[in-house]
């Protein structure tokens, strides 16, 4: 892999994959909020942002998220769900990326493999929810899983060796989700890194438009 895009770079995630694929010589171009005040749910700055890159990259990997925003931490019951909390998930989750891929495509190759990829996560699986709750977040990564699936038919057209994927990195130690780890296992975001990358290296565009966890088995819809 020559060239990568990390969109945000700044995050415990974003930051480890940047990292590692600097570490095999890619050249590897950062934003965030933090670092280039990119806000990836506003069009005009994601516009701005990517305008000012040239193409083409080999990987584009959205990393933003959150699993509380404004406050609003996932909800443990259908009492606690609010307008407010739905529409801000949505936003960052769901809107930022698909966001992002409008404005990144001219930046993918047309004529080789190239991966457009976007950190969702497993509690986005409709067939495998059990235990409920977490409304906002389930909803918003679910609707990035489609949106995801959406736009990768249609890239398929014009960019046929190209690969739309949705990936669950895991349960990953970072700042944004140690309130809410319990007993679940959790690797540092550095392993985290290396499992995202072997699954993007291991990606064809045959499976185009797939939600995948970070060992690169499908995850129910």
């Amino acid at each position: 892999m020559e060239r990568a895009l990390v969109v945000g770079a700044s995050g415990g995630i974003g930051r480890a994959v940047a990292e590692a694929l600097a570490g095999t010589g890619a050249e590897v171009v950062r934003l965030s909020r933090s670092e280039n005040g990119l806000d990836v749910t506003d069009e005009a700055s994601v516009s701005a942002a990517l305008a000012a890159l040239d193409g083409p990259f080999d990987l584009i990997l959205v990393a933003t998220g959150a699993l509380e925003i404004a406050g609003a931490g996932p909800e443990k019951s259908l009492r606690a769900v609010t307008p407010e909390a739905l529409v801000g998930q949505f936003r960052l989750n769901a809107i930022g990326p698909i966001l992002v891929l409008k404005h990144a495509l001219r930046l993918l190759p047309r004529n080789r493999r190239a991966v457009f990829a976007a950190l969702s996560a497993r509690v986005g699986s409709i067939g495998d929810n059990r235990l409920g709750g977490w409304y906002s977040y389930r909803a918003s990564k679910a609707a990035l899983n489609q949106l995801l699936r959406t736009a990768a038919i249609e890239i398929a057209r014009t960019h046929p060796e190209a690969v739309i994927a949705a990936l669950h990195p895991g349960t990953v130690r970072t700042r944004f989700t140690e309130r809410y780890l319990g007993r679940h296992p959790a690797v540092a975001p550095e392993v985290a890194a290396g499992h995202i990358l072997a699954v993007i290296d291991r990606l064809s565009a045959a499976g185009s438009g797939g939600f995948y966890d970070w060992a690169g088995r499908e995850v129910p819809w």
